[in-house]
């Protein structure tokens, strides 16, 4: 992701509203040359109505030309700023999990939103008002030259002075606006953890702890954002001092040489009206400079986010894939997470049918789960190939593949929003019938009628508002509402009670009867009439079958089961 090359895109309106600014500045420009005018006609006695008239119209130039300058930059700024948080959004979206999940979501929130908008003031703004402040000093420095020379000489000798304590300021700007961006991240990334951990937080009375450790952080932020403020503070007092030396020494040269007649009144004048001039262009010159450094962290920040690895993409239906007599199939598939040598599973082989509940079980670490994010392709394989109706997932188009899998993880996740916009998430354009639908087979429908607002009852963060086990229902819902050949159960039953379970293995038998099922569950009591259940532990298959030939013959198998057919 290159942020030059997207701002290259509206370099039309960059380049206009730069030479709207150009061209106020030489409106201001003319106008002292106009004043000292005024004074020579004053002097001579001649008609002011024609220098005043000039005046008027080239204050009232640079005004407009100011004012369409602010609006062309600004909406330049904008347009900037939405293609910039467009593509880098897409990209977050696109990013492969294993790329993403090495970030903070503070960092990421926060080059997604302030880097971002100092950004836009980096690539418009500032680079504007840059050429434009440093036409309108080149412009005046010419034309007090014009006047008088010597001045100009002594002028610039305190200018120069000045300028250069500026620009060493300026560069230290952009240093410690990178640590500021840094610590800024630090405490977002520090918030966003601690409130999405918040019930335990109070569980486990770690309120003052963690209150302390944002504090540090907070602080830490503040002490390097007040060091931006001072050394940006000292950028106008720099200049100031050196505008004020040469305004004193100019006023006194100058009117002596205006008593002895080596210069007229009217240049001496416009002179000194083109140092005033000269003052806020200069400050915003270095200013400017300070911002686009600053603005220059920030893109490469931003840039650095750009760098996630991408998803292969695609869409389809998948409605015209040929099954083989197989909804999935692992040959020989290994696995280890990123970072680690450990493999999670060692040369995987089972299929399980296009039709009916097939279970995986099997201790804790064993790559349950992994199974089903390398089915939806999250992560891919280190070796082997899985198929789906006999075709290699990895030549399908991500689309594709996903509009055939309805996945419902272990965390059952919703989204701030309605019933119905969770509910029809992967599925927009469902009809009525088709919701009723979903929701009698999850065994929603009286829940849904009892809300406030039926399918439009607004929802918290991850489905507040609804039980631990009515979430997970919504969520079973969402997956078949999508109409897919497989569904994916990750623990989908933990949250609910004994009613609910009885009710959602009846859902799962009727799902089973049109489309694969495959479930992952701690609780025996939902798989038992599975037709195929697959016990995976120390990284591969340790045994296949239905329930009463594993317990029977698989010792791993029959421990997890008692142990749950234990009394309490």
């Amino acid at each position: 992701m290159n942020v030059w090359e997207i701002a290259r895109g509206h370099s039309a309106l960059l380049l206009t509203g730069t030479v709207l600014g150009v061209a106020g500045a030489a409106a201001t420009l003319a106008q002292p040359l106009v004043i000292g005018e005024m004074i020579k006609s004053v002097a001579a006695d001649l008609p002011l109505t024609g220098p005043v008239l000039l005046a008027v119209a080239l204050f009232a130039t640079d005004a407009a030309l100011a004012t369409a300058h602010a609006y062309a930059i600004g909406r330049a700024g904008e347009n900037v700023v939405y293609d910039i948080r467009h593509t880098l959004a897409a990209r977050l979206l696109r990013s492969r999990l294993q790329s993403y999940r090495r970030w903070d979501q503070g960092d990421v929130f926060t080059r997604m939103v302030t880097d971002t908008s100092l950004a836009r003031v980096c690539l418009t703004q500032a680079l504007a008002q840059i050429v434009t402040s440093a036409f309108m000093v080149l412009g005046g420095i010419a034309m007090m030259g014009r006047l008088d020379p010597l001045l100009l000489v002594t002028t610039l000798g305190c200018l120069g002075l000045a300028s250069a304590v500026s620009l060493l300021l300026a560069r230290q700007v952009r240093r410690v606006s990178v640590t500021n961006r840094e610590d800024t991240s630090a405490f977002g990334s520090a918030l966003l953890r601690v409130l999405g951990a918040l019930p335990t937080v109070k569980a486990s009375r770690a309120e003052g702890r963690e209150s302390d450790h944002v504090s540090a952080l907070a602080r830490q932020a503040r002490r390097s954002g007040i060091r931006v403020s001072a050394l940006s503070a000292m950028l106008t007092p720099a200049m100031n001092v050196g505008t004020q030396i040469a305004l004193t020494v100019v006023i006194a040269w100058g009117m002596a040489r205006v008593a002895i007649g080596d210069m007229a009144p009217a240049d001496l004048t416009a002179f000194m009206m083109y140092l005033f001039y000269l003052v806020s262009p200069l400050v915003m010159l270095f200013m400017s400079v300070a911002q686009f450094q600053q603005g220059r962290a920030s893109i490469d920040r931003i840039a650095e986010l750009g760098t996630l690895d991408q998803e292969d993409t695609g869409s389809g239906s998948g409605s015209d894939m040929a099954l083989d007599g197989h909804g999935i199939s692992f040959e020989k598939v290994s696995f280890a997470y990123p970072g680690s040598d450990t493999a999670v599973l060692d040369s995987v082989s089972f299929t399980v049918p296009e039709r009916g509940l097939t279970a995986v079980v099997g201790p804790s670490g064993a790559g349950k789960s992994t199974v089903f994010q390398l089915i939806e392709r999250l992560y891919a394989p280190t070796s082997g190939t899985i198929r789906m109706g006999g075709i290699d997932i990895a030549s399908l188009p991500l689309g594709q593949l996903r509009s055939l899998v309805g996945y419902v993880d272990q965390d059952h996740t919703l989204l701030r929003g309605t019933v119905r916009e969770n509910l029809t998430y992967a599925a927009p354009h469902a009809t009525a019938h088709e919701i009723a639908d979903a929701l009698d087979k999850a065994h929603l429908t009286d829940v849904i009628a009892a809300l406030p607002d039926g399918l439009d009852t607004e929802l918290g963060e991850r489905g507040a508002g609804l039980s631990g086990g009515q979430r997970q229902r919504l969520a079973i819902a969402r997956a078949l509402l999508q109409r897919p050949r497989i569904v994916l159960l990750d623990e989908a039953t933990t949250s609910l009670d004994g009613e609910s379970e009885a009710a959602l293995r009846d859902s799962i038998d009727i799902i089973a009867r049109h489309c694969a099922v495959v479930a992952i569950a701690h609780r025996f009591s939902t798989i038992t009439q599975a037709e195929k259940i697959i016990v995976l532990a120390g990284g591969g298959v340790q045994a296949s079958g239905t329930h009463a030939e594993l317990h029977a013959g698989n010792g791993l198998y029959r421990r997890l089961a008692e142990a749950q057919e234990a009394p309490a």
